[in-house]
Order: C-alpha cells, then sequence, then structure tokens
C-alpha cells in the first residue's frame, strides 16, 4: 500500500520533466569525464555546452565563465571534513601552482579551488587521486559531501564514532555509475554519533542522529531537511550499522525512483515527503529494506558545542583540537600548507573543516608553544565571538545567483562589532547568504542575512534580510525575519543595537541563542527589527535614551501595545511628562488634540523622532503601521 502512495505521487507530478532531464537523456556523464584529457589538449572552447552546464559538474568542475572567463571552479569531496596533513599538502600545492593560492572551506566542511584553467584539469585530478581525494559528484544530482562532527571518536562528548560508518555509506554510491547523476536532486547527508551539534545535523535530506532506546546507543533518522526546511522525525531508530546501511539504501532507492522529475525547484526529497506524508515515506523504508525498523527513541543531540568559546577543547588522549578561524571561509593554498605543517610538527597529522568554515588541528599537546607561531597573527584562535562562527556562502564573486558580494559583507560587519561593542567571550553564530537559495545556511543562524535588494533614497542598493532566533540543536529550529530588505550599509547599526542589548543584559557565558530565548522571544518579531532601528537612528544622532529593550512590559506579543509603550517611554524620557494620563490611550478617553506634539515641548528635537513619536501615540493613527515606516523615513 505505501509503494502505491508513492507511484500515485510520483505519476501525478512527473508527466512532464523538467529540461536537466532533458539533458541527462544525452549521455552518460562518465563520457564527458573520460573527455578531460582531450578537452585540456584542445582548449576551453572545444567543450561542449552541455559538458560545460551539466555533465562536468557531476564530477565537481564547475565552469566559471560567468565570474572568471574560460575558468573553472573544482570542489573537492573531503568526507566529513576529516583530512590528514598529506591530503592538506597537495590541496595546497594544487591551489598554488594552478588556482592563484586561492581556497573557499565550504558549508558542507570541503574544499573549493578556484581560477581553474582546463589545460591543468588532467593534472589536478591526477594530483587529488594520489592522495585519495576526488570531486566525484559533488555537484549537480548527486550525493554531496557527507558531514559529521569533526571531534568524531576524538571528542570526550562522542558516544558513537561515525566516520567508519560514514565512509560505509559513501561506498555505496562514491564513483557508483548507477548513482552518478541518477537522483532527481542533490542529496545531503550528516551523521553524528556526538551529544554536540557541529556539523548542523539536523539539515539535511537524510539526517542520522545520536539517539538511544531501552538502553541502546543508535541513530534516530530525520528526512527532509533543506536549506530554510528543518529535517522531520522519521520515527525510525537505527540500533547498529547494518540497520543504517540498509534503512539508506531503502531511502535512496525511493528517491531515485519515486523523487521528482518535473520543477527542479522543488524536485528535493522534502516535497516528495511533503506530498505523501512522512509516515508513508518511513513505513516504504522499512518495507523495501526487509526490516521493521523500531520506532525513534530519544535525540541525544541536543547540546550547543562550546570549541569556539575557548579556542581548544581536550580531547580523549589528553591532546587537543585547536580551532583556526578561517572568516567566511576565505583560505589560501600557501596557508592549508601551513596547516599540514604544524599538524605534523605539534599535532597528529589530522586536520578537521568544520561546517562553520574553520578548521582544527588534532593532537596538540603544548598548546602554548604552539599558538605563539607567527600563523595565529593571521588567523586567530580565541576571544573573536564574531568570528569564531561566522559563515558565509559565496556571493557575486563566484555565484552567478549571489546577490551581494557576502563573504567581505560578513567580515566587515564582523570587524565593526568587533570595535563598537568588544566581547571577551560569548558565542554569536551571525550566518550569510548571498542569495534566496541560501547556501550559507542563514536561517539556522543565531543572527542570518539573506542577500536581496534594498531601496535608498529612491534608488536601488544591496541589501539583506535580517533573521533571528535560529537554532541548530533539540531538532532545530529556523529564525524568523525582523527586518525585510535593510540597506546593507545600514545593516551593521542595526545588528550594533542587538549587540549592545545582548552586551548590557546577558547572564554570565550566555550565548546569544540563550539571551534570544529568555529576553527576544518576549516580544514580537516587528517590535524587535523597529527597536533595531531606532536605537541606530538615536545613536547616528547622538539622541541619548536611556532605552532597554525589555522595558517595555510583557504584553503576549501585543506589537499596539510593544509600540504604545515605547512611545510613552521616549516622550516622557525627551519631555519629563506623560503623553496620556495612566492608560487611558487604549479607551480612547483622550482625544487626539491633547496629545502635545513633541516638537512644541522640546527645542531643537529631531524631527524625524517628533513626527515617529507622534504617530506611536496618536489616536486615530494605525499603530502598527510605524513598525514599517522607520526605515524609509531615516538615512543614517
Amino acid at each position: 500500500m505505501q509503494l502505491q502512495v508513492l507511484e500515485k505521487a510520483y505519476e501525478a507530478r512527473n508527466k512532464k520533466v523538467n529540461k536537466i532531464e532533458k539533458v541527462k537523456d544525452l549521455k552518460n556523464p562518465i563520457q564527458a569525464f573520460q573527455k578531460i584529457a582531450q578537452y585540456a589538449k584542445e582548449g576551453y572552447d572545444s567543450i561542449p555546452d552541455e559538458d560545460k552546464k551539466y555533465f562536468l559538474k557531476c564530477f565537481g568542475i564547475f565552469d566559471k565563465d560567468g565570474q572568471t572567463p574560460k575558468q573553472f571552479m573544482m570542489r573537492v569531496r573531503v568526507a566529513g571534513g576529516h583530512l590528514s596533513a598529506v591530503q592538506a599538502r597537495k590541496i595546497g600545492e594544487i591551489a598554488k601552482e594552478f588556482g592563484q593560492d586561492y581556497i573557499d572551506i565550504t558549508t558542507r566542511a570541503q574544499i573549493e579551488l578556484r581560477f581553474l584553467n582546463i589545460e591543468n584539469m588532467p593534472a589536478i585530478l591526477a594530483g587529488l587521486d594520489s592522495v585519495g581525494l576526488t570531486s566525484y559528484q559533488t555537484g549537480v544530482d548527486n550525493f554531496r559531501n557527507i558531514v559529521t562532527d569533526p571531534l568524531d571518536k576524538d571528542g570526550f562528548d562522542n558516544i558513537l564514532p561515525s566516520y567508519n560508518l560514514l565512509k560505509k555509506i559513501e561506498k555505496t554510491f562514491l564513483k557508483n555509475p548507477d548513482w552518478i547523476s541518477t537522483l532527481p536532486r542533490k542529496f545531503n547527508t550528516g551523521i553524528t554519533g556526538s551529544l554536540a551539534n557541529r556539523c548542523n545535523v539536523f539539515g539535511h535530506d537524510c539526517s542520522l542522529v545520536l539517539a538511544q532506546k531501552d538502553g541502546v546507543y543508535g541513530y534516530n533518522m530525520f528526512l527532509g531537511g533543506r536549506v530554510g526546511i528543518i529535517a522531520k522525525d522519521a520515527d525510525i531508530f537505527l540500533s547498529n550499522e547494518e540497520e543504517v546501511l540498509k534503512a539508506y539504501g531503502a531511502l535512496i532507492e525511493i528517491f531515485k525512483k519515486y523523487g521528482f522529475r518535473d520543477n527542479r525547484n522543488k524536485n528535493r526529497l522534502h516535497f516528495l515527503i511533503e506530498a505523501v506524508g512522512i509516515s508513508e515515506i518511513s513505513a516504504a523504508i522499512r518495507k523495501i529494506a526487509g526490516i521493521n525498523f523500531n520506532t525513534a527513541g530519544e535525540t541525544m543531540t541536543q547540546m550547543n558545542p562550546v570549541d569556539s568559546e575557548h579556542g581548544k577543547i581536550q580531547l580523549r588522549n589528553g591532546s587537543f583540537g585547536i580551532q583556526v578561524i578561517v572568516p567566511s571561509g576565505i583560505f589560501a593554498g600557501s596557508d592549508l600548507i601551513k596547516v599540514a605543517e604544524l599538524s605534523q610538527v605539534h599535532g597528529n597529522g589530522e586536520i578537521r573543516f568544520s561546517v562553520e568554515q574553520n578548521i582544527y588541528i588534532l593532537g596538540v599537546k603544548d598548546t602554548t608553544g604552539f599558538l605563539q607561531d607567527s600563523f595565529f597573527t593571521k588567523y586567530k584562535n580565541i576571544n573573536t565571538p564574531y568570528f569564531n562562527n561566522l559563515v558565509a556562502c559565496a556571493g557575486t564573486k563566484h555565484c552567478a545567483f549571489g546577490v551581494i558580494e557576502n563573504k567581505e559583507d560578513a567580515i566587515e560587519m564582523a570587524e565593526y562589532l568587533s570595535t563598537k561593542v568588544p566581547l571577551e567571550s560569548g558565542r554569536v553564530r551571525m550566518y550569510w547568504s548571498a542569495c534566496v537559495k541560501g547556501c550559507g545556511t542563514h536561517e539556522i543562524g543565531d543572527i542570518g542575512f539573506e542577500g536581496c535588494k534594498a531601496k535608498v533614497n529612491g534608488q536601488t542598493e544591496d541589501g539583506v534580510h535580517i533573521t533571528i532566533g535560529g537554532k541548530i540543536v533539540s531538532e532545530g529550529k529556523n529564525g524568523y525575519t525582523v527586518i525585510k530588505s535593510a540597506p546593507l550599509k545600514f545593516s551593521k547599526y542595526f545588528v550594533e543595537t542587538l549587540m549592545l542589548e545582548y552586551k548590557k543584559l546577558r547572564l554570565k557565558n550566555e550565548s546569544f541563542e540563550k539571551f534570544h530565548d529568555r529576553v527576544l522571544s518576549q516580544y514580537s518579531h516587528a517590535y524587535i527589527g523597529f527597536y533595531m532601528q531606532l536605537q541606530a537612528y538615536l545613536r547616528t544622532k547622538n539622541i541619548d535614551i536611556n532605552l532597554n529593550i525589555n522595558k517595555i512590559k510583557k504584553t503576549g506579543n501585543n506589537e499596539e501595545f510593544e509600540l504604545f509603550e515605547l512611545g510613552r517611554k521616549i516622550y516622557f524620557a525627551l519631555c519629563k511628562q506623560e503623553p496620556y494620563t495612566a492608560y487611558s490611550r487604549f479607551t480612547n478617553e483622550n482625544p487626539r488634540e491633547k496629545l502635545m506634539p513633541l516638537n512644541k515641548l522640546v527645542s531643537n528635537i529631531d524631527k524625524n523622532i517628533a513626527l515617529l513619536v507622534f504617530k506611536m501615540l496618536d489616536v486615530e493613527a494605525k499603530r502598527a503601521v510605524v513598525f514599517s515606516e522607520l526605515l524609509p523615513l531615516i538615512s543614517l
């Protein structure tokens, strides 16, 4: 019965396939890959369009002619972000020799090399292969790099070492012709056996998460995550590696056979689940696997990792994992060679990339001597809360979909906040995506930024939608928008407001996520966004009004009352009298003319503030509308 439901959904959505599915019919992707040596001899212009636009992407080779004419980007698969010093050195050498010494660390804990010429591609691929690395299946409709805890097996909070299981899962599809470009859309997988969530594990098509049932440790299966969507609980507990492999195999067979192939924007596993329901998918997994898997256990991965707050973390063997902060993931081949050297001299030769685009060097015993190396004057290790958990996707410089530059924007924001609101400790996850595709996972950030366009004095400029409240623990949670289409040049002032409140009101060692839950979650989304803008404006105009975001009475997210209360406080602060008697304002007992405008009470008052406060308190004004009026009213 379960398969009949899937068949019906498939038939309803696949009467007409998208153009990429038609491209797939032109050839086997391997045919394009086998011609790389020929293309290298004959040059860029000899490569057929279908190979540039699709087939070479199956092997991680992306034509970037729109950004860097006749050059390519290559995505190197780094399983679980685990890399040896030998492999790291080789990648660094390739970047130096062939890619202008440039490297990006990605949000899937892997590497992207840029500025590559087709003439050098055979040598690059051979170099990677010589150290056991590959670029296979890192693009388009394939299984993308599987992520896991970078401290897997070494961390004290790791219960089930998962890297070896990850490699077994990977072996089922990697370089397997049956699985190269045969999926309806890309497929992301995350697996962790740790209590702390160091790999954003709830945001994947298939998420395997540490759990316990009846005294047995295993994995709960969550399905259908994607950018902006947290995976759903499939109510399946997998108690051993064999069960994981069986369940995973059944799942990918389901997606391959029944996944939608019409609208590429709606072809991820999430949409199949949406069409038939998670219970139908779970039942089909059990049926195809031939195992009546146990129902879900207790999810154990519920902690925020604290490594980044200290810059190092003790490992099981008594040595340390040292974190290297790489702002926006922008790195260099020469620096990766240096990391390999440091790892071999001071550590155990093991290097890890994180989904937050940073690096761990494992096995360090003498941390004091290690951290004195000049390398750490360029890449910080501790006491940089605005950089520790900073994430940014490629942006306009390297991605055709980008709306804003993004990487440098993220760095500029972090530098500004470090100067204006310095924090000696704390955890603030700022995640940046250059467009709606959300490759920077902005919706699960403490503070998220999605690139867009904004209007400033009638002119279109770069902007961001600002979100807050995202979570990566307790089965994850997406943030909510507090300011839409904020001009990018103003956004740092708005976020400064939040950071000032965080610094002033937080409890000892309180992360921004916990601060949000304790303070900010008590107020409406519109009020928080309005307050961010208002305080930014007051600071730039040197108007000193002592306001705290939590001084407004708890209102149950009543926007009208929040705005009125804020207006009263500003009015009283400026002219030392109440605009109305007590709260009779809400009974409409006071006619409009009894509200004395501020500009008649306070000389030389800022005209925008006078008008704004009048609207916030005016009997006849639609006060909720005021929330959206501040941004176009001011010019910081």
